[in-house]
């Protein structure tokens, strides 16, 4: 990790519920059913202008939209002085936690490109893989961005902050790290792990 590098996450409001019907005319009186899928919430990526990470953060906190932007926070050497400067774990990609029917809360903010799906469709991040990414961000500064990588010594977590988690095996000078790709938006995230705490994973 640079020198000085820790991290921290922005979460938007993380108990926010909301309810929202969708109403046919004013006539009929009743409730249109939507789809089950456009009503669950779920992760989903939103990808924004380059270094606008922070501001989509922002607009989403005052439109109460559920989201998770983590940040590292990195030392950098000029020519006279040393600066620090938080940045975005996962470079141009916010995540946001939302139903599908109110997707036009995050589509609609100047500074987004899109939710990152397939075929037109904005596509789901697994759950259980983005809690247990969001829990040990917060318990653990040891993260930082690391190029793309879904090929090599693949190993489960099985202790620590990032428990749950799979990735692929790496040594760094004396520590060993696990890569943690996300294959929907083809990035990485390197995390310090013990030996004690990685399982082998069959081939």
């Amino acid at each position: 990790m640079a020198d000085g590098a820790k991290l921290y996450v922005e979460s938007g409001m993380a108990s926010l519920t909301r309810t929202i019907e969708a109403r046919g005319p004013a006539e009929s009186g009743g409730a249109v059913a939507l789809p089950v899928a456009r009503e669950e919430q779920h992760w989903y990526a939103a990808y924004t202008c380059a270094q606008h990470e922070k501001r989509v953060a922002a607009e989403l906190g005052a439109q109460e939209v559920e989201h998770f932007l983590p940040l590292y926070s990195s030392v950098r050497r000029w020519k006279d002085r040393r600066v620090t400067l938080d940045l975005p774990l996962f470079p141009g990609y916010v995540f946001v936690r939302l139903a599908l029917r109110d997707r036009l809360r995050v589509v609609q903010i100047p500074s987004v490109v899109r939710l990152v799906g397939f075929g037109g469709l904005p596509t789901a991040l697994p759950d259980a893989e983005m809690e247990i990414l969001q829990a040990g961000l917060l318990q653990s500064a040891n993260a930082e961005p690391h190029p793309f990588l879904a090929v090599g010594r693949r190993v489960r977590i099985t202790g620590g902050p990032f428990a749950g988690l799979e990735g692929v095996l790496k040594r760094r000078k004396s520590n060993l790290r696990v890569v943690v790709s996300l294959e929907l938006i083809q990035r990485s995230v390197a995390v310090d792990v013990d030996i004690a705490d990685v399982q082998a994973m069959a081939r």
